[in-house]
């Protein structure tokens, strides 16, 4: 009888053992399937939009125990056709904080009116203590910017362009600032619509024909 009964179990353990890790693995085949699939499509929207990481500070709390040190990271997201945005993102550790600022800039991605290769008007955009200022230029002129002013720009597709900055240095007001200039850009379209006026007359003098026509209008 012990025999027997020893046999039995031994018998039973290897069938059922097989048919739960069988299922298990039929099921984890199917689940990882799905889960690699999502990544590789991030991976796609991320290598079609142009990531810019601005700035990374790091910052310290003053906690009962002593300091606390994270990171802070400014990124600038853009497709080059333009559209732009910007996030803040803070962490223990350099990658995660650029993570989720990137995250945030894609989630707050904005469209930029654009004439041709540069910006239809001046624009003047102030956060906190910096202001910057945005001109349009001819083309051939060039992103004439720098730090986080050019990042914003080039990451929006803007290619000819006046800049100045004025005011703080710090980065992130400046990036800020810059965003404010671009949200304060009317589309010409719509502005001619609006005044009852040909787009023509609204774009910057060298898209419709230089000063001669700019002056007969």
């Amino acid at each position: 009888m012990p025999g027997m009964q020893r046999n039995q179990h031994q018998g039973n353990r290897p069938d059922g053992g097989q048919g739960q890790q069988g299922g298990g693995r039929g099921q984890g085949r199917g689940g990882g399937g799905d889960r690699q699939r999502r990544p590789r499509e991030r991976d796609e929207e991320r290598e079609q939009l142009d990531e810019r990481v601005v700035h990374v500070a790091r910052t310290s709390k003053v906690l009962k125990g002593g300091r606390r040190f994270a990171f802070r990271a400014v990124v600038v997201v853009g497709d080059n056709h333009g559209q732009v945005g910007f996030g803040v993102g803070k962490a223990r550790e350099v990658p995660d904080a650029v993570r989720k600022a990137s995250e945030r800039a894609r989630s707050h991605m904005k469209k930029v009116p654009m004439a041709g290769t540069t910006i239809p008007h001046i624009a003047m955009g102030d956060f906190s203590a910096a202001k910057v200022l945005l001109r349009p230029a001819s083309p051939g002129t060039g992103v004439i910017a720098g730090g986080g002013v050019r990042a914003v720009l080039e990451a929006a597709g803007i290619r000819d362009i006046l800049t100045k900055s004025q005011g703080s240095a710090n980065i992130l007001n400046v990036v800020a600032a810059t965003f404010k200039a671009l949200d304060a850009l009317k589309d010409p379209e719509e502005e001619a619509k609006r005044r009852g006026r040909p787009v023509e007359a609204l774009t910057p003098h060298w898209l419709r024909g230089g000063k001669d026509a700019e002056q007969q209008q």
